[in-house]
């Protein structure tokens, strides 16, 4: 309720000022989808250092960049099913940007971190906190490596926020502790691997015992224990940190709400 109060708030405050700008060119659209989905959603509102220094970067205000990224908003499904429906005046331009990142999320994700890059003076590294380090010298190999990273970076930034950077399973709420998993896991499925709609928002064991498919989540996104766990004999730790959530329902995300398809693969195959 909070993060909808503070969301209308800002819509309100925008709705009463002059909204005519220039046109948005398809780069400007790709950047401010890309920091939609890594802002949190409580978190669009002209004082976020985010949004400030991606106006500055476009050369708008952070009015303007709010309202787009509302413009995004009134597109997504996860918030229509909350009955939140975002800025109302989208164009054509912001659904086809929705499309093209939903029709190939990897390269659209790459795109974008390379465009925000490129708008801030920066290097694609430094975008996606890639050690020089980390990778070799040069040539095909270095440009393999550094666009798996970058993928990874804002697949990680996507579902995280989307979670408002809380562990789903247990509401850990430690950045540092937390792990985007695939539910389809990264090697089985190309197409779908940087879909954040692929993902959850799990603390560091969970991640593992998910991988391991020691736990998953259910269609009706309830928490089931194996039953090989089940039968091992019970302790404290294996009780308070892994049974005790068994049937119990996840912490949904404000946005990109795991795709159905993808939970009941985990389901049978993992």
């Amino acid at each position: 309720s909070c993060i909808r109060a503070r969301f209308f708030e800002t819509m309100q405050a925008l709705s009463g000022r002059n909204m005519v700008h220039n046109t948005w060119t398809r780069d400007e659209l790709i950047v401010a989808f890309n920091l939609y989905c890594k802002i949190p959603f409580g978190r669009i509102h002209i004082r976020n250092p985010q949004i400030i220094a991606l106006a500055k970067a476009l050369g708008r205000t952070p009015s303007a960049v709010s309202w787009k990224l509302a413009n995004f908003a009134s597109l997504d499904p996860s918030l229509k099913d909350r009955q939140i429906e975002g800025a109302s005046h989208g164009g054509k331009g912001d659904i086809a940007v929705w499309n093209e990142f939903h029709g190939n999320w990897g390269k659209l994700a790459c795109e974008s971190e390379r465009l925000w890059a490129q708008m801030t003076g920066q290097t694609i590294e430094k975008i996606a906190e890639i050690q020089e380090e980390d990778l070799p010298k040069e040539g095909k190999e270095r440009e393999g490596v550094v666009r798996l990273r970058v993928n990874q970076h804002f697949f990680r930034a996507a579902v995280l926020a989307a979670y408002q950077y809380r562990c789903c399973v247990t509401g850990l709420a430690v950045p540092e502790l937390l792990n985007a998993s695939h539910i389809d896991p990264w090697s089985n499925n190309p197409r779908v691997r940087m879909n954040p709609r692929n993902g959850l928002a799990l603390n560091a064991l969970h991640d593992r015992t998910f991988d391991r498919g020691l736990v998953t989540i259910t269609t009706d996104f309830n928490v089931k224990v194996s039953t090989k766990l089940q039968a091992l004999p019970k302790h404290n730790a294996l009780e308070d940190f892994i049974l005790r959530y068994d049937g119990k329902p996840i912490s949904l995300p404000s946005r990109f709400a795991p795709e159905t398809e993808f939970l009941l693969y985990h389901n049978k195959i993992i």
